[in-house]
């Protein structure tokens, strides 16, 4: 072989190492993708925020105690309770008819003031005396004062213009003029005194039944 040839043919053989060489490096490299998973940037967790709150670490929820409300008595309980209808309070016990208010109704009470009681003894021409020792008179005066239902301020103004029977049995005509409500020809003063067993309108005139046919 000649000297050139030789000479040519060691160049081929270095390049062919070098190549090789090459390709180890490579190959001894990591393709992407295959490598270890890098590290990720999560933060770690804390134990704060692993440990759930317990219940003594809970804020303790604010109770307020419900109201205790006294219970409501009755029509009669609230007439006497109020301490302004002494005289509808004698009346009512002087006709025997507190059982029957004490009852469970509903009731609607059109409670005279005293005043109005006054002016009805006066226009009678007898004394308060009198009057209780008529106990026929009484019972009809009252129960002439009474609804046989639960009738708030609301249901008596709607009634504008109509007549509504009593416990007596006789009925009494209620008319609206505005804010003004007449039940005959007394003026409705006060409304919605709430009871157990109905409600209590004041007014300011005695209410007298229609003779009896």
């Amino acid at each position: 072989m000649s000297r050139r040839a030789i000479r040519l043919s060691a160049v081929l053989l270095a390049a062919v190492l070098i190549a090789a060489a090459c390709g180890d490096d490579s190959d001894s490299t990591a393709a992407p993708g295959t490598a270890a998973a890098p590290a990720t940037s999560e933060v770690p967790t804390t134990a704060a925020e692993t440990t759930p709150t317990t219940e003594a670490e809970a804020p303790a929820e604010e109770t307020v105690p419900p109201a205790q409300e006294e219970a409501l008595g009755t029509v009669v309980d609230v007439a006497v309770g109020s301490g302004s209808f002494p005289t509808l309070v004698a009346v009512v016990q002087a006709a025997g008819l507190v059982e029957v208010l004490s009852g469970d109704g509903p009731f609607t009470v059109l409670a005279p003031t005293e005043e109005a009681f006054a002016a009805a003894l006066a226009a009678l021409d007898v004394t308060a005396e009198d009057l209780l020792a008529d106990t026929e008179l009484l019972a009809a005066v009252l129960t002439y004062h009474v609804l046989p239902v639960e009738a708030p301020a609301e249901v008596v103004v709607s009634l504008d213009g109509q007549s509504v029977a009593t416990v007596n049995g006789a009925e009494i005509a209620i008319s609206v003029d505005g804010s003004t409500v007449m039940v005959n020809d007394a003026t409705v003063i006060a409304t919605d005194i709430a009871a157990s067993n109905g409600v209590i309108h004041v007014i300011d005139t005695v209410l007298l039944p229609p003779p009896s046919e």
